[in-house]
């Protein structure tokens, strides 16, 4: 390990961010479903200790009220991040969210700021099922105004959530609650990691393969496989959904010439489909093979363990996928 790195779960990652960005700025405030005197999760442990029940906040088990109160204080000069508990519940502060915060400063013609953060995750692989295991991301695709990041490794947790912290927009800021226990490496001292930027985790010649939030380590893992193979895959891992970094997906493109999209959510409208609609309308003459996406099926995620395994996005399928667009 590198000299100045450390080891660190995605979890703690994720908690050491808050800590740093609330000493650095008092602005910033944490409120949410059982975030101080008990977090679920384990990402908020132990802020009430330090910063106090002024600035780390229980609230009542109302979405709604969580993002409206997100909103009415970054409004009031705050910088506040808000937990939604389970990316379901979401849907309780769509109104907030898309009709309010993605909206307020183009209302106000550029002159108010709304620098809140929404923390979310979603329970898919953990046995939840249907009403805990959803993967809603490309709803907010909807809303512009709302940025939305989704890390995969410990490192770009913490970075992104640091700067989502400091930018003056909303921003969603999305975990897969599998990835918590996830340990990498993660630098001492100051970083970001900027928003807007997808990284390439793996250069490959082959094919470019695009990575989600918990599909990015299996991505990794399918393209070991595949090198064995002799197929090359070049790994993007997205991290930023809402604004795009196309031009590094098209980079890679051009060098590879097929791409595959493996993401959590359902096919149907998702973000795989906005990026394969992107590359089809503008970068058509770039592609060998048509665009292969493997997602989930479209149906309720199943309760039961083993139909959920067989429902979720695994390397077994991602290799298969890779295998289809080399042969064409």
């Amino acid at each position: 390990m590198e000299s100045g790195v450390r080891e660190l779960s995605y979890a703690d990652a994720l908690r050491e961010a808050l800590i740093e960005e609330m000493r650095r700025d008092p602005r910033v405030i944490v409120f949410g479903e059982d975030v101080a005197v008990y977090s679920i999760f384990k990402v908020t442990k132990g802020l009430i200790d330090e910063f106090g029940p002024e600035r780390v906040r229980d609230t009542p088990i109302s979405e709604a009220a969580i993002a409206g109160a997100a909103i009415g204080a970054a409004l009031m000069g705050l910088r506040p991040v808000a937990e939604i508990m389970y990316m379901d519940f979401m849907t309780l502060a769509m109104d907030m969210l898309v009709t309010h915060a993605a909206k307020l400063r183009f209302y106000s013609g550029g002159q108010v700021k709304l620098p809140l953060v929404i923390r979310t995750q979603y329970s898919l692989g953990r046995a939840h099922a249907a009403q805990h295991s959803q993967v809603l991301i490309a709803c907010f695709l909807q809303s512009p105004g709302i940025k939305i990041v989704a890390p995969a490794t410990p490192r770009d947790a913490k970075g992104l959530l640091k700067s989502a912290i400091r930018d003056d927009d909303p921003v969603i800021f999305v975990e897969a609650a599998s990835l918590y226990r996830m340990r990498g490496e993660v630098p001492e001292g100051e970083y970001l990691t900027p928003i807007g930027k997808c990284d390439v985790k793996r250069e490959g010649e082959d094919v470019t393969l695009i990575g989600i939030s918990r599909t990015v380590p299996l991505c990794l893992e399918a393209a070991k496989i595949l090198k064995e193979k002799g197929v090359d895959v070049e790994v993007i891992d997205l991290m930023t959904i809402q604004p795009i970094d196309y031009d590094t997906i098209v980079e890679s493109l051009e060098k590879t010439h097929r791409l595959v999209i493996a993401e959590d959510s359902v096919k149907t409208g998702g973000v795989s489909s906005e990026i394969s609609a992107y590359v089809t309308e503008y970068h058509f003459h770039s592609l060998k093979a048509p665009i292969i996406r493997v997602n989930s099926p479209p149906m309720p995620v199943p309760f039961s363990p083993p139909l959920e395994q067989e429902y979720m996005v695994d390397v077994r399928k991602i290799v298969k996928a890779v295998e289809k667009v080399v042969s064409c």
